[in-house]
């Protein structure tokens, strides 16, 4: 969400740092509540059934299925915002935007839940890494875009400059390391 490219690289440098450490203290925070050992008199069965769990919670009535399933809706959503925000970019591919922080989210449930394979008291459910998924692709779409388009038309320094539909300013004849640098009043070797 941040410029990658502008004449104020502090601006840039802020935003990103901003964004990777707000990352960080969500990462610890959700680490704390997910792996942490839990003391209960019984442990369920894990679930590697989709959606078994989702319909367990429905028949626990509206109240407890709203407060089980929000809960891991909302418990990485915000990974749907922070993620692209650590990354530092404002002219991306939308899609590709929404496939990556996807993708990371999903990683990032994946690992909690094989996690708390060696935590007592907590057991492995497949329709947490779902809701969890859902939650972070839900906050990136109705998030980021707005958030994207809100510093383009704020006019920060550089980003006007920049084609809204590439995330960097490389000119198609250049190579992809870049120009080859010149010294002026050289000539060349024999």
């Amino acid at each position: 969400m941040g410029v990658r490219h502008s004449s104020d690289g502090r601006t840039v440098i802020h935003f990103r740092a901003a964004g990777v450490s707000l990352l960080a203290a969500h990462l610890l925070l959700v680490g704390w509540l997910t792996l942490r050992p839990l003391d209960v008199p019984w442990i369920a069965a894990a679930n590697f059934e989709p959606f078994a769990g989702i319909r367990a919670d429905l028949a626990l009535g509206p109240v407890e299925a709203v407060r089980r399933i929000g809960g891991a809706l909302l418990l990485l959503a915000p990974l749907g915002v922070l993620l692209p925000m650590a990354g530092g970019r404002i002219f991306v591919s939308p899609w590709l935007s929404l496939l990556r922080t996807a993708a990371a989210g999903a990683l990032i449930s994946l690992a909690i839940e094989l996690g708390q394979t060696g935590v007592p008291g907590q057991v492995v459910d497949i329709d947490s890494l779902l809701l969890n998924t859902t939650g972070v692709v839900l906050a990136h779409l109705l998030v980021v875009p707005l958030c994207r388009v809100r510093l383009r038309r704020r006019g920060l320094p550089g980003v006007r400059d920049l084609p809204h539909h590439r995330q960097e300013t490389r000119l198609r004849d250049e190579a992809p390391g870049g120009t080859t640098p010149t010294i002026t009043g050289v000539g060349l070797a024999p």
